[in-house]
Formats: C-alpha cells, structure tokens, sequence
C-alpha cells in the first residue's frame, strides 16, 4: 500500500474497540426493551431505533455511542493495534435496525411476542459483539463483499 492511501486509511479508520464499547451499551438498551411494561419498552425500542439510525445514515462515528466512548473510554486506553473500515460496523447498524423496525411495527400491530422475538435477536447480535468481538453484521456484510 502506498503511503498516500495507507494515510487514508487510518484517517478514516474507527478504534474497533468503539463499535464493541457501543454493542455493550447497546445490550443494557435491549435488554431493558425487553423487560420494561409498556408503554415503557416501545419507548426503549423507539430511542434504539433511532440510535440505530442515527449508525446507519451518519455512520458509527457520529452516534452518541463513539462520543461517548471517545470522551470517556478512549483516553484511559492505549492506542489500538489497527484502525478498522468503518463500512461493516454501519451495515451492522443497518441490520440492527431493520430488526428494530420490525419490532416496532410489531408492536404498533399489538404483536408483542414477535416484537420480542425481534429484539431478542438484536440482543443475541449485540451481545457476540459485546463479549466476543463478533460483530454478526459484519460478517453478513463481509460474506456480500464477497460474493458481489
């Protein structure tokens, strides 16, 4: 790699540890979606939705998420080892997301049980990439780079 294009990729390049700061948060989020009565967990599911948004449209370094872990978290740790395309993490957002739509409509529909459904499975993927560093979206969105 030349050293033009190796300059572009660390300025554009996120700390992986962001997108995983991010999925730990994301859990707690999810998890209260799923133990809160409602009206309280449409409430959780629509603030998590939005943050999903906010990941998909403006990408992982513009959520409340990365300032968070920018400002607080980042400076009490050593540098990381890689910086990484920020590309995966946004589709995982995006996949976030579209189960998060589905649960909100769900919900409006007064089909809780799918709603759940579809935060649970929201909850599984932030927690592989909480605990593990397994971003599930990522590799969905690795494996269609692939094939494309």
């Amino acid at each position: 790699m030349s050293e033009t294009s190796s300059q572009t990729a660390t300025q554009t390049g996120i700390d992986p540890r962001g997108p995983q700061f991010a999925a730990a948060l994301t859990v707690v989020v999810l998890l209260l979606a799923l133990l809160l009565p409602q009206p309280w967990a449409l409430v959780v599911t629509v603030i998590q939705t939005v943050l999903f948004a906010i990941g998909t449209g403006l990408g992982v370094q513009r959520t409340p998420h990365a300032w968070l872990f920018k400002k607080f978290v980042r400076p009490r740790l050593g540098a990381p080892d890689e910086l990484e395309d920020p590309a995966p993490p946004r589709f995982a957002q995006g996949v976030g997301l579209a189960f998060l739509v589905v649960a909100l409509a769900a919900y409006v529909l007064g089909a809780t049980l799918v709603a759940q459904i579809a935060l649970g499975l929201a909850l599984v993927a932030a927690v592989l990439n909480a605990v593990f560093r397994f971003c599930l979206g990522c590799e969905i969105y690795l494996l269609i780079k692939r094939f494309a």
